[in-house]
C-alpha cells in the first residue's frame, strides 16, 4: 500500500511502545559476567520486588503467562473432573490453561462496559463441578471482583485472576492480584513491561506458592529430591534482571499511559458522540493501567483500514472469541462477546508516543470516522 502524501516522511508511531535501552543491557550484562543464567539470585530479587507491589503476596516467577496460569490453577488443585468459568473474550491463553489442566473451561458473556466477566453470567453458570472462576482484568481494566469474590465465597470456589495485562492496577485501592488464591502475571514483549518472555504467579500464602515452585522446577525444591510430578518452567536470570529494571520504570510509565488516555477520551468526545464511536469506561474505583486503548466503532474493519492509510497502527484483541476459534469451535449465545469481537479497536497509548504523535492519532479517528 502506498502511504499518502502527508504521511511520507513523518514518524511512524509504534503499536506498543516496546523500551528497552541502557540500564536493560547492563542488566544483561551483569548476569553473563555472573555466570549465574537459570533461576539465580536475579530471579529471587526480582520475586521480592514484584511482591512489593501485590501487598508482599509470594510471588514465583516462571516462564511466560501462560505457564503462570497453568501452575496457579494446578497449585490450587484445579484437574480433571473440575469446570472453570472463563470468559470467552480474551486471548486463547485463558482457556488453554485450563484444557492444559486437565479441566473444562465453562465459557460465559462479557459485560459490555469494560469487557470484563459479567458476575450475573458466572453464577448462571456454576454447576456441581465448578471449581474455580478466572477473571480476566481486560485491557488493564480490573474486573468485577466484588461481585465475583462473593459468588466464590457463596459456592467455595477458587478465584484464578488473570492479570496478564493489568500491572499495577487497583480497585477499590486494593492491587489486582491481590483477590484470588493466585494470580498470573504476563511480562511478554507486549505487555505494559516485559521481560522477554515471563509470567508472575502471586499467591495468598507460602504453602500455594511453595506448590508453584515445585511445578516449575521438575517438581523438586532440593536437587534430585522429586516430590511431585512437575514441569520445567523456570525464569532465567538474564529475564529476570530485564525485569527488575523495567519494573523500577513501570510506576513512571503507568502514568503517562493514564495521562495519554485522559488525553484521547478528552479530545475524542465530540467526534465520538457524533459518529457513534464508544469510547473506553472506567468502573468506581477502578484505577486501570491501558495496556489497551480499546474503542468500539460500528464499521470496525473500515476504520482500522483508514487508520492504516493515515499512519496509525490501531489493533484489534480479540476479532474470533475463544469458543468460536478452531481449537474448541463451540455453538453458544453470548451476545456482549459477540459485540464485542465485531467492534473492538485499539489505539496507541503507550508511554513512548509524544505530544504530536497523540495528536496525529486523535486527527486521524477523527478523519476514519467522519464520512
Amino acid at each position: 500500500m502506498t502511504s499518502p502524501p502527508e504521511t511520507i516522511g513523518i514518524e511512524p508511531i509504534s503499536a506498543s511502545g516496546l523500551q528497552l535501552g541502557p540500564a536493560e543491557r547492563a542488566a544483561i550484562e551483569r548476569v553473563l559476567t555472573s555466570g549465574m543464567l537459570a533461576q539465580g539470585p536475579e530471579v529471587a530479587a526480582f520475586e521480592a520486588e514484584f511482591a512489593e507491589h501485590v501487598v508482599g503476596r509470594p510471588c514465583v516467577a516462571v516462564s511466560s503467562g501462560t505457564s503462570a496460569l497453568l501452575l496457579g490453577l494446578l497449585a490450587v488443585g484445579i484437574g480433571p473432573g473440575d469446570e472453570v468459568v472463563v470468559p470467552s473474550f480474551s486471548f486463547a491463553a485463558t482457556a488453554n490453561a485450563v484444557v492444559l489442566a486437565g479441566a473444562r473451561p465453562v465459557f460465559v458473556d462479557i459485560e459490555p462496559r469494560h469487557f470484563t466477566l459479567d458476575p450475573d453470567a458466572v453464577r448462571a453458570a456454576i454447576t456441581r463441578r465448578t471449581s474455580a472462576i478466572i477473571p480476566v482484568h481486560l485491557y488493564g481494566h480490573p474486573a468485577a471482583m466484588a461481585a465475583l469474590s462473593e459468588i466464590a465465597d457463596a459456592h467455595g470456589l477458587a478465584i484464578v485472576e488473570d492479570a496478564a495485562q493489568a500491572h499495577l492496577a487497583r480497585l477499590s485501592g486494593r492491587p489486582v492480584g491481590t483477590f484470588g488464591e493466585v494470580a498470573a502475571f504476563s511480562f511478554y514483549p507486549t505487555k505494559n513491561m516485559t521481560t522477554g518472555e515471563g509470567g508472575m504467579v502471586v499467591c495468598a500464602d507460602e504453602a500455594t506458592a511453595r506448590r508453584v515452585r515445585l511445578l516449575r522446577n521438575q517438581g523438586m525444591e532440593k536437587r534430585y529430591a522429586n516430590e511431585v510430578v512437575g514441569y520445567n518452567a523456570r525464569m532465567t536470570d538474564l529475564q529476570a534482571a530485564i525485569g527488575r529494571v523495567q519494573l523500577r520504570r513501570l510506576p513512571g510509565w503507568t502514568e503517562v499511559r493514564r495521562r495519554n488516555a485522559a488525553a484521547l477520551t478528552g479530545a475524542l468526545r465530540g467526534v465520538a458522540a457524533a459518529a457513534g464511536l464508544g469510547l473506553p469506561s472506567v468502573a468506581p474505583g477502578a484505577e486501570p493501567v491501558w495496556h489497551q486503548y480499546t474503542v468500539r466503532a460500528p464499521h470496525r474493519d473500515e476504520v482500522v483500514a483508514r487508520l492504516a492509510e493515515f499512519g496509525v497502527p490501531a489493533g484489534v484483541y480479540y476479532p474470533t472469541p475463544i469458543h468460536r476459534l478452531p481449537a474448541y469451535d463451540l455453538d453458544l449465545d453470548l451476545p456482549h462477546t459477540a459485540a464485542a469481537a465485531r467492534q473492538v479497536l485499539s489505539l496507541p497509548v503507550h508511554p513512548n508516543l509524544s505530544g504530536a504523535q497523540l495528536d496525529r492519532v486523535v486527527d486521524a479517528v477523527e478523519r476514519a470516522v467522519t464520512p
